[in-house]
């Protein structure tokens, strides 16, 4: 078996432990709520029950990503993560907005509290296992590179902190026998889920229409500062995607112009699979080729050449500025 396969079948497994692990959590949510009564408990259940929907999306959306390139995809099938976590944004904006409603229904009619103390520890059990599994998941997806399973993990943790929210709200209300406040806390779960949606949208749609990513392109540069060989004189052009946990680099190479096709060819293509190979980075490299035209002899490392214009007196060092910028005519 493959590296590769291997942690395609960790990704699946992790889905599916976070789907079981859901729908235990939003049963445990849902018994506090009837234990208690209470509107803002009521509103925790509902996003947990957007958890568990978001997270067999995000397992359909594990499987499909780890399909190979084809004819018709021959960029893989990675941007439906980024679907995929848009998807949970859309789902997370809609949960607000029933809670918001909730919350409204509650101020103007009130609400009958029952036993919010045996509700409430109900409540906290259920956000504790919360924590662990967003955690759990949000590890998990970064170590193999899987956004759908990172925009869960994402999603779970902010559910863990409103479960805390939640409690120290309702804590106030046994003390103080406020029932009033027991709406205002689910308004507020409401706007929280609703500011949460709308950045998951965002960041996820910026995927999907190929926004750069500096994180990416830095650790690309940083791998092929490390790989370089002396031939390898300067880079300019350099851009780069995702399509889900899968990073796409476009860059112009410059070599001693006196190299023969072949031989530039082959030292670039080498060269970029050698940075993805250091980075630990799952992709590929687009190279092309440019002569150096004897412009860069300040930084040439090339002592012997035999038609080098001007001594050497610049580090030989890729920066970023001047690799993402437009090369020489």
């Amino acid at each position: 078996m493959s590296a590769e396969h291997a942690e395609q079948k960790n990704r699946i497994r992790i889905a599916v432990l976070s789907i079981v692990a859901g729908a235990c959590i939003l049963g445990l949510k849902y018994w506090s709520y009837v234990l208690s009564g209470s509107v803002a408990l009521k509103s925790d259940a509902i996003e947990s029950i957007v958890n568990v929907v978001a997270a067999i999306f995000a397992l359909g959306a594990v499987i499909f990503a780890g399909k190979p390139a084809d004819k018709e995809h021959p960029y893989g099938h990675g941007k439906i993560e980024n679907f995929s976590a848009a998807f949970e944004g859309g789902l997370i904006s809609l949960a607000a907005v029933f809670i918001l409603l909730e919350a409204a229904k509650g101020l103007i009619y009130g609400v009958e509290l029952k036993d919010l103390g045996k509700g409430l520890m109900v409540n906290l059990l259920a956000g504790a296992l919360n924590g662990l599994l967003g955690w759990f998941l949000l590890t998990r997806g970064r170590k193999t590179r899987s956004k759908a399973l990172e925009a869960d993990g994402h999603h779970i943790l902010s559910d863990f902190w409103t479960t805390i929210g939640i409690a120290t709200g309702l804590l106030a209300v046994k003390l103080t026998g406020l029932k009033w406040f027991d709406p205002v806390m689910a308004g507020i779960v409401g706007l929280l889920l609703a500011r949460t949606g709308f950045r998951l949208v965002k960041e996820s749609s910026q995927a999907l229409l190929d926004m750069e990513d500096p994180d990416a392109l830095g650790k690309v540069l940083v791998a092929m500062n490390r790989v370089r060989t002396w031939d390898i004189i300067a880079l300019h052009e350099m851009r780069s995607f995702r399509s889900g946990r899968f990073t796409h680099v476009d860059v112009h190479i410059v070599v001693p112009e006196y190299y023969p096709v072949r031989l530039a060819h082959d030292l670039c293509e080498d060269f970029g699979k050698k940075a993805l190979e250091d980075g630990r980075i799952e992709g590929e490299v687009h190279t092309h080729v440019d002569p150096c035209g004897r412009l860069y002899c300040d930084r040439c490392p090339v002592e012997d050449c035999a038609i080098r214009q001007a001594p050497k007196t610049a580090e030989a060092v890729f920066i970023m500025e001047e690799a993402t910028a437009a090369g020489p005519a």
